[in-house]
């Protein structure tokens, strides 16, 4: 929980220099030397600069202690005493650094990071879409035993699959009102929505289809509404003086603080994100560690290899006391949970800047072209890894899949 706090503390700090860093950063002479003296860039281009650096110094913090934590694999070892689960005031100091220290890099080696960031994002996304895919298979498996002895159980199940189903329908409701007016047209809104629409009825098909085995409608359309989501969020991107986006219009005449309560939530989604992948780390590797998982107690396996328990949260393996259970399995892979985190920081950065687009406007967040395309390929993604856990048992039958 506590690096969750820091990571929100950091996008705090880069969405605010992200709109007032001109005056801090015109003061500090390396940059300033850079820069054309005849014709100074713009504000935009000084928030860029800030949140970049922002972004490199939680890479910086979380990069390291990602390659720190690699091999990691019982509680008898130091780094995980004294390291993950200790020395807080040391690492507060270290994230201090981390923060100062882009700030006395030149130009050119914050716009190579911008460069790296703009790759090294989508595997955020990715994160995030196998987190979904593997929570709600999970979330499945866990009803569908437990309503072996208890009906409840299964109308619980149905009633949540015929939420998500509606919830899919709403959106695409919500899609046609706002981006697709009848009286302009608007068919590059028309096809996104569409194909939303198309790609909920593909997963719920390949779910009956009588060659998987195993799948059940739920997963299905929780999947398909979190790619409703997606175009919802993809059309929302989209310039505000688009004429098909009529939300966004009136979004443009909305007060201040519309604005900063649709940015607060755009940060909470992030941090969420970013928690909930760090201490899912199972989902992502499979048995990463085949002799600690077996004998690692059941409540600390992931729902992925055992959808009937759940893995502990970061939060709660902290509140352990050191040196309890002193040569025990670790619940989770440190060095992945870390990587998370510094994937969620280069996705900060392309967040606040519009994937890097120039002209981005300081009163915009996630909004322009490059944010529509980045939300539409998502959506492909997603619903290619779901399709994949349904057909790969069939396609390849001697593998065993987790």
């Amino acid at each position: 929980m506590a690096w969750s706090f820091v990571f929100t503390i950091s996008m705090i700090m880069a969405w605010v220099l992200r709109d007032f860093a001109k005056p801090l950063l015109m003061k500090i002479p390396w940059i300033v030397r850079s820069l054309n003296k005849g014709a100074l860039p713009s504000d935009e281009w000084f928030g860029a600069q800030a949140v970049y650096r922002i972004s490199m110094g939680n890479l910086i913090l979380f990069g390291s202690l990602a390659l720190v934590m690699v091999g990691v694999r019982r509680t008898s070892d130091r780094r995980d005493r004294y390291l993950h689960h200790g020395s807080w005031l040391i690492k507060a100091g270290l994230w201090i650094v981390c923060m100062v220290f882009p700030f006395f890099l030149p130009n050119g080696a914050v716009n190579a990071y911008a460069w790296v960031a703009r790759f090294g994002s989508p595997l955020f996304l990715l994160v995030q879409m196998i987190i979904v895919v593997d929570m709600t298979q999970a979330w499945n498996d866990d009803w569908v035993e437990k309503g072996d002895e208890d009906d409840r159980w299964l109308y619980g199940l149905l009633a949540v699959t015929l939420g998500a189903l509606a919830g899919c329908g709403a959106l695409v409701g919500l899609c046609f009102h706002w981006f697709a007016p009848s009286d302009i047209d608007c068919s590059f809104n028309l096809t996104i929505i569409s194909l939303s629409l198309v790609l909920v009825v593909v997963l719920c098909l390949t779910s009956f289809h009588p060659a998987v085995e195993h799948a059940s409608l739920f997963p299905a359309s929780a999947v398909g509404l979190y790619i409703c989501y997606l175009g919802y969020s993809a059309l929302m991107s989209e310039p505000r003086d688009y004429a098909c986006n009529l939300l966004g219009k009136r979004l443009s005449t909305a007060s201040g603080f519309a604005l900063a309560a649709g940015m607060a939530v755009t940060l909470v989604s992030v941090v969420y994100s970013a928690f909930r992948a760090g201490s899912n780390t199972h989902s992502l590797s499979g048995a990463w560690d085949a002799d600690a998982e077996a004998s690692a107690p059941p409540e600390a396996r992931a729902p992925l290899l055992d959808a009937g328990e759940r893995a502990p949260e970061p939060s709660e393996m902290a509140r352990r006391e050191p040196g309890a259970d002193a040569d025990e399995p670790v619940p989770y892979c440190y060095a992945q949970f870390y990587t998370v985190f510094a994937l969620a920081s280069m996705y900060l950065a392309m967040l606040m800047t519009g994937w890097g687009a120039t002209g981005q406007e300081l009163d915009r967040l996630d909004v322009g072209w490059v944010s529509v395309w980045v939300k539409i390929a998502t959506q492909w993604v997603a619903a290619a890894i779901y399709c994949w856990t349904l057909v790969a048992p069939t396609l390849f039958p001697d593998r065993v899949f987790a």
